[in-house]
């Protein structure tokens, strides 16, 4: 018997330091219409410094949204485990709180999904000269989605993609432990060790420069490949 009284969706939000975009980034998200069955949004702060607690908590948001904190910034793969924890739809999809990415996509990523057609879809990015800052930022990408379809010996167009979405008991199966930005690969790594098929689909995306807030180092890319070889002797 299926419980009415659960959301059918929950978009998790890891956010850290995203004072500047986070709130535009919910009014355009809340403005999407996610699911007729209900849907819900659990943001995390990720122990932000910059004042974005104090501009979440100081305004009014809808019953579905659910603001959580951690004390300390400990990562947004923490911080995504913590949102993972608290879902109560039967979907989960991830949502950042930068603008890179659009909430119009939703609904693709869960068509799928719905259809019976997947158990895991990813977001696909282009990387066309408008949606990328850098030709080393690509060609990283473009680097460890290639490490990874070596490794394990599939074929994946993006697997460090920032929209994902699946049934939230396959989320909750994969036994995530990454802290950092490796998560996004940990959850590769794990689907297809877990023989589950991930079906892709393209998505409009925007990356941010450095001088807008762009985290991500080559050390990240490093820690990528260490995920993915972890995860493959594990």
């Amino acid at each position: 018997m299926t419980d009415t009284t659960k959301p059918e969706v929950s978009v998790l939000m890891p956010v850290y330091n995203e004072r500047g975009t986070v709130e535009k980034a919910l009014e355009e998200l809340l403005r999407t219409q996610i699911s007729e069955r209900g849907w819900e949004v659990v943001v995390v702060d990720d122990g932000s410094t910059d004042g974005t607690e104090v501009l979440l908590r100081g305004r009014p948001w809808p019953d579905n949204v659910r603001l959580l904190r951690h004390d300390r910034n400990r990562g947004k793969g923490a911080a995504l485990r913590t949102a993972l924890a608290a879902a109560e739809g039967t979907y989960a999809t991830v949502m950042d709180a930068d603008l890179e990415y659009s909430p119009a996509d939703i609904p693709l990523l869960l068509e799928p999904l719905r259809n019976g057609d997947a158990d895991a879809v990813f977001g696909t990015r282009g990387f066309q000269a408008h949606s990328a800052y850098s030709f080393w930022y690509v060609i990283g990408n473009r680097a460890v989605s290639f490490a990874a379809n070596v490794i394990y010996n599939c074929w994946i167009s993006d697997i460090m993609t920032g929209q994902k979405a699946m049934r939230t008991e396959v989320f909750r199966s994969l036994k995530l432990r990454e802290r950092g930005f490796a998560i996004e690969s940990e959850i590769t790594a794990r689907l297809v060790r877990k023989g589950i098929r991930i079906y892709e689909v393209p998505i409009v995306y925007k990356a941010r420069s450095r001088e807008q807030g762009k985290k991500l180092t080559t050390v990240d890319g490093l820690r990528v490949l260490r995920t993915l070889l972890r995860c493959r002797i594990a």
